[in-house]
């Protein structure tokens, strides 16, 4: 056993022997430490305590076989049993690949697209893509894919999810099937929770894919919208999640297909059918489009289920108030919990008590909150809310006067995101900063409705068995486990639980304290910005050195360097969350940041004259960590390099910034990994008198980079002989699976590693709940007579795990009731969304076909609000019906359509009614003016007759003695205004490009406004539509019929509009180029 295992032999029980002997290569300063140690608590007697010995190992034992044979016995083992076939395919090609020289190994794609392209399928070149995937990635990378990796590629190739634990290499699977995938030349998205993320991939696993002659885009924020068309069409394309939502959500905003920047491809189709309910529909509407082909989403729990409680939204500027938010903020500030208003944390809700009500009007001067025409409530309600649930460091931090959005889920500042429905103005108000416009959504999507997008999705992270059923649910995605490469030797010490939060983060700092005497590293998972601030300054107080990652500037700056050197030994690191930091935490620390760190440090003061400013407690850090040993090579090429620098400064007058010259430094070092060594001499021999920068910084890096592996490599087997890393949750998540992420930190790729939980009955997550928690304080207060000492037994810490269970419960009814509820506005979304990319991608042709359909869908609105099919048309509203349609018409008709009498449309529907038959090509009304003749052409005849053929299939006009009467009505009205307008737009002199530019811009601007108040109606809809389960009226059900109504009144009037509005246009004959003002 380790020097350490006296610690946890009795795990409520801890001390430090302050007098035993200190090996040499303890540092100095660990003499000072305090000496204070564990209370020690004894609650067994001796044989008790080897009875129990003896139980848990029994225990273990047991635990081991029922653990194997549920392995044998479950269905994951026989499919990943099925998956190593194709491994020992894989390998059969692998002798054979390895003998190809690049050219040919690059010319293999090729290769594989014409026999794709010859008929066979992605499954036939499979084993053998997967292999010639598997052989770039080891002459690129110096990375050859494990067998248990290749079970991983086909698991996403087969649009499952892959679980692997942490350290097996996701990012180098997701290769595998990206590869294979965009061999079909429809592109593949590999989808990160973050940019940098999502630039290290395209830049690490991308040489891979350009090896082989693919091309791969990158997605990063606030690139223009030439280089993300650009990107989006590459082979396969970076980017992270909410970039991809945006940009899908912005592309159906455009107001021309020059806007787009994702693939957006259709194929049309002479096919129409009409619905009454939702307007003309053209076929090619519902055509998948193409930018969704395949996905690969890292972190696919935490996006697909943690922010799927978040939906995306695009806002615009809405109504001016920003005046009231502060006045409700001191509001806010008068009126006390408990007296004026009451809350419920877990839901985010205020209620207003009658006092409370009262003396908000009275300080506000208003007789009614409620007042439509001076409407308070919502602005006090959203201060109240500010007020108590957004707390600066754990929702937000405050940054050059901005209140910045901390995520929840990752730790991290997202500077472009604002709360809707003005709970940021409210943020705002209360921390007294400026306060921006409030907004209104004019485009919104979930996660769920985007990803649903794609016919084929795929995703990887280390946690998700426990949420397989929500992924079945959802996306009919399954979850397959992934063996690791090595076992997994990690050892889960017992969670502990303690009544109070003062007796746990002493706990805490006690174990750290434990853990960094012997030199073992340790990693602190916090929840929030205070929690991680807080236990860095009790570990000041006992003058332990360790970084912090957090949402702080100072902190997130130097985040992949702090993850990178938190295996090393003696380093303590304090992070908020753990989930998606992407960097691996290596034992001995990662060679390849040591080794940048070291260049930095060693010519970044040459390049420029901006120095960071770096923090006290960083610098102590670095003290505590062993010193790299530079061999005297690598000293002579930092010397050379360092001068070479300094030179090129001052010579060439190149004045760097310090974010310059990091970037200079970062290109150099990726050109070592793409750029052979004997390549790199060459180009420092041939470019000697024009002192090439470049080259030699590579240079230094591969020499520094010996250098730091074998240090690294020395000091990670030292600290596996401490035992690993060492992991501390400081609270369990509302998910265990966000735990799971925290521990698979440690025990790594079978590595050594431990982790601890503590728990305290104080933490947010049991009062957010209203757990009942008051027996488990009285337990512990019963056993040990001290609420700050811990208990470990198995009663209490299942009893709050059960707790943790009822928490993921609740969550999941929220994303489940959330999905359901927007699959309604899904399928409203997709029709509109559908509509817009056909009207910008596709031809004139299809624009005009919408305009006729529109016109004939008001007339039939027209026409079926005055007729009744079942009744004589003497009994008909006819007077009505001709001064709508007139009035619809705008001037197009001539003076004999606008002088038809309601006499002479009676005669004439009586007479029609008596005919035998009908030939619709000839048909014409006695007595009334016939249509120009306006269809000529087969095209327009031929839409004149499917126009027919639509009204003649409606199934929403009643049947009656006069229902082919009516249609014929219709079709006559129908006919006479399209005619009209035809022939007006022909007479006006535009050329047709002019006039269908016109078309496509009314029908664009239509569709937008009514659909941004369509998005407000249903947003609010849904906000109220809870209040009716008190009629035992299930809300969804209501939501349905609602939103259904709303949308089809939404669709009637855009068409509407957009008649009137071209009717209007084209009756004036202006030349004006302003068409329609929205």
């Amino acid at each position: 056993m380790p020097a350490f295992s006296p610690a946890f032999s009795n795990p409520p029980s801890f001390t430090i022997n302050t007098k035993s002997h200190h090996s040499s290569s303890t540092p100095n300063f660990l003499h000072n430490l305090p000496t204070n140690s564990f209370p020690l608590i004894s609650f067994r007697t001796r044989r008790h305590r080897f009875n129990s010995t003896i139980t848990a190992s029994l225990k273990e034992n047991v635990g081991r076989v029922t653990k194997t044979w549920g392995d044998f016995t479950s269905l994951n083992y026989w499919v990943v049993r099925d998956y190593y076939r194709l491994v020992e395919f894989v390998n059969s090609f692998e002798p054979r690949i390895q003998k190809l020289s690049d050219e040919q190994l690059t010319a293999k794609t090729a290769e594989f697209r014409r026999r794709l392209g010859k008929g066979e399928t992605l499954a036939d070149i499979q084993a053998e893509a997967f292999a010639v995937v598997r052989e770039a990635a080891k002459r690129k990378l110096g990375m050859r894919h494990f067998d248990v990796q290749i079970i991983g590629g086909a698991v996403l190739n087969d649009g499952s999810i892959a679980e692997m634990k942490t350290g097996e290499g996701k990012t180098l699977v997701s290769t595998l099937a990206a590869y294979l995938n965009a061999l079909t030349g429809e592109g593949v998205h590999v989808v990160t929770v973050n940019d940098y993320l999502a630039q290290r991939d395209a830049e690490w696993m991308g040489r891979v894919h350009r090896f082989l002659g693919l091309s791969v885009g990158l997605i990063q924020r606030g690139m223009k919208a030439e280089e993300r068309r650009s990107n989006y069409r590459c082979d396969i394309t970076y980017t992270n999640n909410s970039e991809l939502g945006f940009d899908y959500l912005r592309d159906n905003l455009a107001g021309s297909s020059g806007q787009l920047v994702m693939r957006w491809y259709y194929h049309t189709f002479s096919q129409c059918t009409f619905d009454f309910s939702f307007s003309w529909t053209n076929k090619t509407m519902f055509i998948r489009p193409k930018p969704f082909h395949f996905a690969i989403v890292d972190e696919v729990d935490s996006v697909l289920i943690d922010e799927g409680r978040n939906p995306l939204l695009i806002s615009g500027q809405a109504s001016k108030d920003a005046a009231r938010y502060p006045v409700a903020a001191k509001v806010a500030e008068l009126l006390m919990r408990g007296l004026h208003y009451n809350i419920e944390l877990k839901d985010n809700s205020v209620y207003l008590t009658e006092d409370g009500i009262n003396l908000a009007e009275m300080a506000l001067e208003t007789h009614d909150l409620w007042d439509e025409n001076d409407p308070w409530a919502r602005f006090v309600m959203n201060a109240l809310k500010a007020k108590e649930f957004y707390r600066q460091d754990v929702q937000y931090i405050v940054k050059n006067g901005k209140a910045l959005i901390i995520n929840e889920l990752t730790g991290r500042v997202e500077e472009k995101r604002r709360w809707s429905e003005g709970i940021h103005q409210a943020v705002e108000a209360k921390e007294g900063l400026e306060i921006q416009a409030d907004s209104v959504v004019v485009a919104q999507i979930t996660y769920q409705s985007l990803f649903k997008l794609y016919p084929k999705l795929s995703g990887m992270t280390g946690t998700a068995k426990t949420e397989e059923k929500e992924f079945l649910k959802m996306f009919q995605t399954p979850v397959i486990e992934v063996p690791t490469n090595m076992p997994n030797i990690r050892n889960d010490l017992p969670i502990q639980a303690f009544a109070t939060a003062r007796g746990k983060w002493e706990y805490v700092r006690m174990e750290i304290i434990t853990m960094f005497r012997v030199g073992r590293p340790v990693l602190v998972g916090t929840t929030s910005v205070e929690n991680s601030e807080y236990l860095s300054s009790l570990l000041r107080e006992s003058m332990i050195p360790h970084n912090v990652l957090n949402a702080r500037p100072k902190y997130a700056a130097r985040e992949a360097q702090t993850v990178a050197q938190a295996g090393r030994k003696y380093a303590i690191t304090i992070s908020t969350n753990m989930a998606g930091r992407g960097t691996d935490i290596i034992l001995g620390g990662n060679p390849k940041m040591l080794a940048k760190d070291v260049i930095e440090d060693s010519i970044l003061s040459h390049m420029s004259r901006d120095t960071p400013y770096i923090h006290l407690e960083e610098s102590k850090s670095q003290e505590v960590l062993s010193k790299m040993k530079i061999g005297p090579s690598s000293l002579a090429l930092l010397a050379k390099t360092a001068l070479m620098a300094k030179y090129v400064a001052k010579s060439e007058n190149k004045n760097w910034t310090y974010e310059k010259a990091k970037s200079v430094i970062s290109e150099s070092i990726e050109m070592s990994q793409s750029v052979g060594l004997d390549e790199l001499e060459r180009l420092v021999e041939e470019q000697s008198e024009m002192y090439p920068l470049g080259p030699c910084i590579a240079l230094a890096y591969l020499s520094v980079l010996k250098d730091c592996e074998a240090h690294c490599f020395n000091e990670g087997m030292e600290v596996k002989r401490l035992g690993g890393l060492h992991v501390i949750g400081t609270s369990l998540h509302e998910s265990r699976r966000i735990d799971n992420q925290l521990r698979g930190r440690a025990g790594r790729q079978g590595d050594p590693g431990s982790t601890r939980f503590m728990v305290s009955l104080q933490d947010e997550m049991f009062q957010k709940f209203n757990f009942d928690t008051e027996w488990a304080v009285n337990l512990i207060s019963r056993i040990t007579n001290d609420e700050d000492v811990p208990i470990e037994g198995n009663t209490i810490v299942g009893q709050l795990l059960s707790l943790q269970v009822s928490a993921e419960k609740y969550f999941f009814n929220i994303r489940k009731s959330l999905v359901e509820f927007d699959e309604v506005l899904e399928v409203q979304r997709k029709h509109v969304y559908d509509l817009r990319q056909l009207l910008i991608t596709g031809d004139s042709e299809s624009c005009s076909h919408h305009i006729f359909q529109y016109m004939q869908a008001v007339v039939d609105e027209i026409v079926l609000a005055n007729v009744n099919p079942v009744k004589h048309p003497n009994s008909w509203n006819l007077n009505k019906l001709l001064k709508d349609f007139i009035a619809i018409s705008w001037n197009i008709l001539d003076e004999s359509c606008t002088g038809i009498t309601v006499e002479s449309l009676l005669q004439s529907l009586v007479n029609v009614h008596k005919m035998s038959d009908v030939d619709i090509n000839d048909f014409q009304f006695s007595n009334l003016p016939q249509p120009p003749n306006a269809f000529r052409g087969i095209r327009k005849k031929a839409s004149s007759l499917k126009r027919w053929l639509a009204i003649c299939s409606d199934d929403s006009l009643k049947d009656g003695r006069y229902r082919i009467t009516v249609n014929l009505l219709r079709k006559y009205l129908g006919d006479l205004l399209i005619t009209s307008y035809m022939n007006t737009v022909q007479e006006s002199g535009y050329t047709e490009e002019y006039v269908k530019e016109i078309e496509r811009t009314v029908l664009l601007k239509s569709l937008d406004s009514f659909w941004r108040d369509h998005l407000v109606n249903m947003n609010r809809l849904n906000s109220a539509v809870n209040v009716r389960s008190f009629g035992h009226r299930d809300p969804l059900e209501e939501y349905k019929i609602d939103g259904c109504r709303f949308f089809i009144s939404m669709l009637s009037a855009t068409r509407r509009l957009t008649v009137e509005a071209l009717l209007s246009h084209w009756s004036t004959a202006t030349e004006s180029q302003e068409v329609y003002a929205g």
